[in-house]
């Protein structure tokens, strides 16, 4: 490996400007924290700020995100239970406060600690909320890791690797949670903050959770637990705030998502996914949901869309070449900040949706296989390097069939499919 040397022993954890919070993502996250004397403490104290940057937007408490450490040393130690630091703060400063141990890599050993530690009363564990266990190393390990490992997962622990070392890639991949592309990480310590989002976002579709999000509907999905041979989903829904209308449906093992429509507007759902295995015990899954408010008018006179265009991407969605089955999307203006378009369709009024994505130095895209004289909705959402988006949205009409109306795409000047309305829509 190559020597620090000459690397600043005065590290600290950084100070971070406001950032978007994530709730209700309720879970117990354990870090298996390397800190034997392989790891130099340049290294220590980077993977220290590398944890923080990992879990600060996240909302913590009893019905939230709770975390752990468990150290890897000699002897495996707990730094701190799930239920002590229960606020940003005194997370932050307890990741901070955490000292290196030195001592041998008995990762073995730490994984069996973590899976007696995960599942008990006296660590603050809770025992029916996903649990995810992240392991940072430098790629070395003096015992054996692959039974504890095995046990673990076998107990629904959901297990991502970041090495930060050069490692054993079949044994690291065979750790790691299934598929080894999304749970396994080789990055040097300096590159750390690169995999910082791309592995939050990856705990977070390990969980239920939902995806187009309209006024009257939204698609559930989580992570591949069963199969149609070893059980089979039972999920239940209601408003918050009317809890005696839960509704129940089944959901076959072999399926990872579920869209829930005839859903009222602007309501708040508690949704519950409960995976009835034959094979091991999975804990039910929760999360929140709040549908969209309808929209029924234009909401923005000229002169109001013109200022929106001088400082919202995209301040314009226009909707040409209609034709029985397609039309042509285009927005403006387009910026180098944005990494890519999201752009949701479904008909009016109806409850599906689907989805395109198209590159971020794209303006137009072509929307097909659409029902003949029908009304759909078109939401542009820009996303943003910096994880914020922003949505503009329109109404477009397909034209009629051919044999009854022609079928040919009608011109910009006459074309059936005119911009109804604008709405934007900022998500920070």
């Amino acid at each position: 490996r190559v020597p620090w040397a000459g690397r600043s022993a005065s590290l600290s954890l950084p100070l971070l400007g406001p950032q978007p919070s994530i709730s209700n993502s309720e879970g117990d996250l354990l870090f298996l924290l390397d800190s034997s004397g392989s790891v130099s403490y340049y290294e220590f104290s980077r993977v220290k700020e590398f944890m923080w940057d990992l879990v600060h937007p996240f909302t913590f408490g009893p019905k939230d995100v709770q975390t752990s450490i468990i150290h890897i040393s000699t002897t495996p130690t707990m730094e701190f239970p799930f239920d002590r630091y229960l606020s940003s703060g005194t997370l932050q400063q307890a990741i901070r406060d955490t000292q290196q141990l030195m001592g041998d890599t008995n990762t073995g050993k730490a994984l069996s600690y973590a899976k007696e530690k995960l599942f008990s009363d006296e660590a603050g564990a809770r025992p029916d909320v996903p649990k995810v266990l992240v392991w940072v190393t430098d790629g070395f390990s003096t015992d054996d890791i692959s039974e504890p490992m095995q046990l673990l997962k076998d107990m629904g622990v959901t297990v991502f690797i970041v090495s930060t070392g050069r490692g054993n890639y079949l044994e690291l991949s065979a750790a790691a949670s299934q598929p080894p592309e999304k749970h396994l990480h080789f990055v040097d310590v300096d590159d750390l903050p690169i995999i910082t989002k791309e592995l939050r976002d990856a705990i977070l579709a390990n969980r239920l959770h939902a995806v187009d999000i309209t006024s009257s509907s939204f698609r559930l999905t989580w992570p591949k637990l069963l199969s149609q041979e070893t059980g089979y989903y039972t999920l239940e829904y209601a408003p918050i705030d009317d809890l005696a209308r839960k509704r129940t449906k089944q959901v076959s093992g072999a399926h990872t998502s579920l869209l829930l429509s005839n859903l009222a507007p602007e309501t708040t759902y508690e949704v519950a996914l409960i995976p009835e295995s034959n094979v091991h015990y999975f804990p039910p899954q929760t999360t929140r949901v709040t549908t969209l408010a309808e929209h029924n008018e234009f909401p923005y006179s000229g002169t109001q869309l013109a200022a929106l265009s001088l400082k919202r991407c995209p301040a314009q969605v226009l909707i040409s070449e209609s034709a029985p089955h397609s039309f042509h999307v285009s927005w403006a203006p387009t910026l180098d900040s944005v990494i890519s378009y999201q752009i949701l369709y479904g008909p009016l009024p109806g409850n599906s949706v689907k989805l395109l994505e198209v590159d971020g130095k794209s303006n137009s895209t072509v929307v097909e296989n659409l029902a003949p004289n029908t009304t759909y909705l078109v939401t542009v959402t820009a996303v943003y390097k910096s994880g914020k988006e922003k949505s503009l949205s329109a109404k477009a009409c397909t034209q009629e069939a051919e044999g009854v109306g022609g079928g040919q795409p009608v011109p910009n000047s006459a074309n059936k499919s005119i911009l109804c309305w604008y709405q934007d829509n900022v998500k920070d």
